[in-house]
């Protein structure tokens, strides 16, 4: 099992923004957080970042509801997210080590919706740089139940304005808008190998279209290791250690895969809409 990254690995992900460690995590520890965390969905409740689990609803993602920084009340999660083989890999890619800000985990059963095309970026605020994802594949991922896409060398590109996406197959409903020679191509994978990539890397999934088998992710966001700023919700911030680091907090940022709309309009944090109403009055 590696530590780290090849150094071929670490050139393709300085020229396309991604890279995968393959079989990076055993098979025994993927079902090992698979029960951990689907024992701790049926225990979470409400709360900002647990949504309420609904067994009865039609909707599979109000059945299975996505759940975001873990790592702050549980120590398995806080594990993960600081595990020295992410570290290692995150280092090799950054230069430096990164500062640890983020957990999440998507079930994603039979029948649940994906997520339309984005950048982490839009979401996190980093200053200066950007973030970085540690995307853990904990079941085999495929086309079929919703794998992940990216588009190669959009890590290039500055953060976009958004516009409306399809809500009948994404449960978010904003998208980037694409160059005419854009495609996203699916990054296939299996469980235990972990997906990272840049945070304006421009990625999302398609809809679990397959009978039985969910897609269930864990995944850690990370900033780089001189940032200075990032956004309120992503505070504290740990460095790989463990201990806490102090930053400042850059203005225009929520949690990932959160919006708020005014007049049509994208506005990032509720105290930002606020903000718009007064100059709309």
């Amino acid at each position: 099992m590696r530590s780290s990254l090849e150094s071929e690995q670490i050139k393709f992900y300085q020229d396309n923004g991604y890279a995968v460690a393959r079989g990076l995590f055993s098979s025994d520890e993927c079902q090992t957080l698979i029960e951990h965390y689907m024992t701790m969905r049926e225990s979470v409740g409400t709360s900002e970042d647990f949504g309420k689990v609904d067994p009865n609803s039609s909707d599979p993602l109000k059945r299975y509801p996505r759940m975001l920084q873990m790592h702050l009340r549980d120590p398995i999660s806080k594990d993960w997210m600081l595990d020295p083989r992410v570290g290692s890999c995150l280092t090799a890619l950054l230069g430096k080590a990164p500062l640890a800000v983020q957990t999440m985990i998507y079930f994603k059963p039979p029948g649940a919706r994906g997520q339309a095309l984005h950048q982490d970026q839009f979401y996190l605020r980093a200053q200066p740089g950007t973030c970085i994802a540690a995307w853990l594949a904990l079941d085999d991922c495929d086309e079929e139940n919703g794998c992940m896409s990216v588009i190669r060398g959009s890590h290039a590109w500055p953060v976009l304005c958004v516009r409306q996406a399809d809500t009948s197959v994404s449960f978010t409903s904003v998208t980037v808008p694409l160059p005419p020679d854009a495609k996203a191509e699916p990054v296939v994978m299996d469980a235990g190998d972990v997906l990272f990539f840049n945070g304006q890397l421009v990625h999302g999934s398609g809809p679990n279209v397959s009978k039985d088998r969910f897609r269930r992710a864990l995944i850690g966001h990370y900033i780089e290791g001189d940032a200075r700023k990032v956004g309120r919700y992503y505070h504290p911030i740990f460095r790989m250690d463990g201990s806490v680091a102090e930053l400042e907090v850059s203005a225009g940022s929520t949690r990932c895969g959160d919006w708020v709309e005014r007049d049509g309009e994208v506005i990032l944090s509720e105290r930002d809409a606020k903000a718009m109403e007064v100059i709309h009055d």
